[in-house]
């Protein structure tokens, strides 16, 4: 099972206004602020030493601007199935303010309405981790935080939903890899500066 990469570098994009305000950020395509592209740049110090044999970023101007102001743009390809989860009619809107009307809500049980599901995010989660998995090296990979978390939590072999577990901030980078031949989490959440 360790076959292909030696360890895939997850790269949760920097700040945004509607990550700021903790507001559910889908398909809406923001830009990042800043203070987030300032984190973007010292994401690319942090990797500075680092040789990718595949950087993959999602198409979302958040991810691809981390990406490209980190340094590793021009070699990245985008991947449609790193776009963030889609919230649907939970778009641009706080937990707080979905629990207001809908009490107890969870995203990682309930999903959205008119948006997708933990298990249909964990498709496409699946799908990224195969290429992964076919690669000969280390990965870059650049996405959105609730996208990641899935992706950690398919992994390691656990459901989908198993990413409510994992905290992932703004700008942060995360390892996966191996001990021997099991998929394990070698550094979570790792602030660049």
């Amino acid at each position: 099972m360790a076959t292909g990469a030696h360890e895939v570098v997850l790269v949760r994009h920097g700040e945004t206004e509607w990550s700021r305000e903790g507001r559910h950020t889908g398909r809406t395509d923001i830009p990042l602020t800043e203070a987030g592209r300032q984190e973007a740049q010292a994401v690319g110090a942090a990797l500075a030493r680092h040789r990718f044999a595949l950087v993959l970023t999602s198409p979302l101007a958040r991810a691809a601007e981390t990406c490209r102001l980190a340094g590793l743009g021009d070699a990245a390809e985008e991947r449609d199935d790193l776009r963030e989860w889609d919230y649907g009619a939970y778009e641009g809107r706080t937990t707080d303010e979905i629990r207001a009307e809908r009490p107890g809500w969870s995203l990682w049980a309930d999903g959205a309405p008119d948006g997708e599901t933990a298990a249909e995010v964990g498709e496409r989660a699946d799908r990224v981790i195969a290429e992964l998995r076919s690669v000969g090296g280390d990965v870059a990979v650049f996405a959105h935080g609730h996208l990641l978390r899935v992706v950690a939590a398919r992994w390691l072999g656990l459901e989908p939903d198993a990413g409510r577990l994992f905290a992932l901030d703004p700008a942060t980078i995360s390892i996966l890899g191996y001990e021997r031949e099991a998929p394990v989490i070698r550094l979570w959440n790792e602030r660049a500066a």
